[in-house]
């Protein structure tokens, strides 16, 4: 009977032993590969209207200014192009963590460049802290 359930046994390994490599058939829109193409031509590619710089965009730990917070979404667009309109140069970054907007501005390597912002909007801006996050790295 041992014998038996023993050979029964290396018959079904052998069978898990068989299987055959397959072939990996990947089927894809075309749009995919132009969409990525673009994507990469426009990191790429330079925009002096707007200031933006050319090359790839790097990414690495840095400081922003928090400028304003709310769970009102028009009032955050309303204070981020409130801050435009007196800073155009800076780039400004909304995020959303329910249930509240965040508005956070500039890309800032050492916390003193942000505190320096920070002290010249205490007057217009009343809720004012500094994060460190990922950032776009600014051209040196």
């Amino acid at each position: 009977m041992k014998t038996l359930f023993t050979f029964i046994i290396c018959c079904f390994s052998f069978a898990v032993f068989a299987q055959k490599r397959g072939e990996v058939i990947i089927v894809k829109d075309p749009l995919v590969d132009s969409l990525i193409e673009k994507r990469i031509a426009l990191s790429k590619k330079a925009a002096p209207a707007t200031g933006h710089r050319s090359g790839a965009i790097v990414s690495q730990m840095g400081f922003r200014v928090q400028v304003f917070y709310g769970s009102d979404r028009r009032k955050t667009f309303n204070e981020q192009a409130r801050f435009k309109s007196a800073y155009p140069k800076l780039n400004t970054y909304i995020t959303y963590k329910e249930p509240n907007y965040y508005l956070r501005v500039g890309d800032f390597r050492t916390r003193l460049e942000a505190q320096r912002l920070m002290n010249e909007l205490r007057s217009t801006f009343p809720t004012l802290f500094i994060f460190r996050e990922k950032i776009n790295a600014p051209r040196l």
